[in-house]
């Protein structure tokens, strides 16, 4: 997909390299290796689609590129605290001898926190 503003959707698209695509696997030594790469390629290309639709859909329901990147910004924010949350729930359960999922009612978390 091509912009005319160009610039501006290269932030956009380097944002899209921490939105869950997949790491490039080691080639394997067996015959099937270059089909199943080949696979990868075709489903990595489908993805490059899908986001770059969603990008434009995005834009032409009226989100401008900084509340998008405000947006990203923010989520993974919340991500590094959530982990960092998760990190002191596993040592508190660890120093208690009980389950992580033992300590979810204690707080009112939900197991889906």
């Amino acid at each position: 997909m091509t912009f005319s503003n160009g610039g501006e959707f290269d932030i956009l698209y380097r944002n899209r390299k921490e939105m869950n695509v997949p790491s490039p696997r080691p080639c394997q030594p067996n015959g099937d290796s270059e089909e199943a790469l080949q696979n990868e390629i075709e489903e990595l290309k489908q993805k490059d689609l899908a986001l770059d639709q969603e990008i434009a859909q995005f834009l032409s329901e009226g989100y401008s590129l900084e509340e998008l990147e405000k947006h990203i910004s923010l989520l993974h924010e919340y991500n590094d605290i959530k982990d960092a949350g998760q990190m002191l729930l596993g040592k508190l359960a660890v120093i208690r001898g009980v389950t992580t999922k033992q300590l979810y009612p204690e707080y009112d978390l939900e197991l889906s926190d």
